[in-house]
């Protein structure tokens, strides 16, 4: 992962994620971009990583009976907000 993009889990519902773009956009607008600080390093990322810090960087999930234990429409999803960007998958199992 790289720090301007988030896991998180939620129900995978029509229209959810599009309602998530646009409450990230309302918190956080990338535009105008000279309203950022960070962006004066020459960046204009300094929305990306608001968005990330909001949404997370991780998730934990229960294993029950050797399947993810989620509720009926839960699955665990990738948000970029920063452009494509190749990724990598980090997966700790703890416990028994």
């Amino acid at each position: 992962m790289h720090i301007t993009a988030s896991v998180f889990i939620n129900d995978h519902e029509h229209g959810l994620h599009q309602d998530y773009e646009k409450w990230l956009e309302t918190l956080a607008p990338h535009a105008p971009i000279n309203q950022y600080r960070h962006n004066d390093t020459g960046e204009d990322n300094a929305d990306a990583h608001m968005k990330r810090q909001v949404m997370g960087r991780e998730v934990m999930v229960a294993i029950t009976n050797g399947k993810l234990d989620f509720g009926t429409w839960e699955q665990i999803f990738y948000g970029e907000f920063d452009g494509r960007r190749r990724k990598r998958v980090l997966i700790k199992i703890i416990g028994e």
